[in-house]
């Protein structure tokens, strides 16, 4: 197994260090880290392909649509039942 060598910054570095666990090479935390980032559920969240989120974009605008009509129609038969009483 080789090795290579990269350059970090102070702050990369210090962030780096903050991660190693005693006993433990940079390498080792390297690979833990991305372990743990590539196996986290959160790292793909968010993420659609164009079909799924044009689907979704399309059923959340039906639903606001269809709310919004819901609305008026509730709107208009109580101003109706408020015009009905005087």
């Amino acid at each position: 197994m080789g090795t290579k060598t990269i350059g970090l910054d102070d702050e990369a570095y210090e962030r780096l260090e903050a991660q190693k666990r005693e006993g433990e090479s940079f390498s080792d935390t390297v690979k833990r880290i991305t372990e743990a980032v590539a196996s986290d559920w959160r790292e793909g969240f968010g993420r659609l392909d164009d079909g799924t989120a044009d689907g979704i974009a399309a059923a959340v605008a039906e639903s606001r649509e269809s709310t919004g009509r819901g609305l008026a129609d509730r709107q208009q038969r109580a101003l109706e039942a408020m015009t009905d009483e005087e």
